[in-house]
C-alpha cells in the first residue's frame, strides 16, 4: 500500500512498486495520506513516486468487471482523487521512473510538474486502443493540462510517449536518468514549498474550475 515519508520540507508519496493500479483500497490509502500532507503546518510540498516499472498503470479492471454495479462509485472516487490532487494546497510533482497508462498517466497530469525517465518506460492514454471511452472529467482534465495538439494526438491514437518525446510535447517538464528522477523532482518540490497553503489551493482550484466540476459529477456515463 502507498506510504508517505518527510524530508525536511518535502513529503514523498511511494504509491508502490508494483503496478499500482486504483483499486478502491489503493485510492482510499493515497486520499488519507494526502489528509497529512493537507493538514500539516509550515512550509511543505509534495513529490509523488514509486518504483519499480511502473508509474501507475491506471484502473484496477480486473476489480470492476468483477463489481460491475458499484462502476460509478468506483470511478467518483477515482475522479475525486484526481480533482483532489489537482487542488491540493501544496506544489506537487510527479517522479515518473516507468509507465504511466491510462488513470496513472492522468494521475500525473494532476500534479504541478511532471518529471519523467527520459530513456525508458512510456506515458500513455490507451483508451482508443482498448475500447474504453474517456469520461468527461478524465477528458477535461487531460485537454486543461495540455496543449490541444498533444491532448488530441494522445487521446485519438493512444501514442506511447517516450520520456523525451513527452519533453517535447510538454507532457512532462523535465527528462532526466533513471537515478535523477527522484532526486529531481524533490528539487522541484523543496524550491516551491514556501507556496503552500490556502491561497495556492485557491489559485488551482479557480485556474482548473470546468475539470473540476467535471470531475465532480455523481453520475458517470460509462458508455
Amino acid at each position: 500500500m502507498p506510504t508517505l515519508d518527510r524530508q525536511d520540507d518535502v513529503f514523498v508519496l511511494d504509491i508502490g512498486g508494483t503496478e499500482n493500479r486504483f483499486h478502491p483500497d489503493w485510492v482510499a490509502s493515497v486520499g488519507a495520506l494526502l489528509d497529512e500532507v493537507e493538514q500539516a503546518e509550515g512550509p511543505r510540498a509534495l513529490v509523488t513516486a514509486a518504483s519499480g516499472r511502473f508509474f501507475s498503470n491506471g484502473l484496477d479492471l480486473e476489480w470492476l468487471f468483477a463489481h460491475a454495479d458499484q462502476a460509478n462509485d468506483y470511478l467518483t472516487g477515482v475522479q475525486g482523487l484526481l480533482a483532489r490532487m489537482l487542488t491540493l494546497p501544496v506544489v506537487t510533482v510527479a517522479a515518473v521512473q516507468g509507465h504511466a497508462f491510462a488513470a496513472g498517466a492522468m494521475f500525473s497530469l494532476a500534479h504541478d510538474f511532471r518529471v519523467m525517465r527520459g530513456d525508458r518506460g512510456y506515458w500513455c492514454l490507451p483508451e482508443a486502443e482498448i475500447d474504453i471511452p474517456f469520461t468527461t472529467g478524465m477528458s477535461a482534465l487531460i485537454q486543461a493540462r495540455l496543449t490541444p495538439q498533444t491532448a488530441h494526438e494522445a487521446m485519438v491514437t493512444a501514442r506511447r510517449y517516450g520520456g523525451q518525446d513527452a519533453l517535447a510535447a510538454a507532457i512532462v517538464d523535465h527528462a532526466t536518468g533513471e537515478d535523477a528522477v527522484l532526486r529531481t523532482a524533490v528539487g522541484i518540490a523543496r524550491a516551491q514549498a514556501a507556496k503552500a497553503g490556502p491561497t495556492l489551493g485557491t489559485i488551482k482550484a479557480r485556474m482548473y474550475a470546468p475539470a473540476l466540476e467535471a470531475l465532480r459529477e455523481k453520475e458517470i456515463p460509462l458508455g
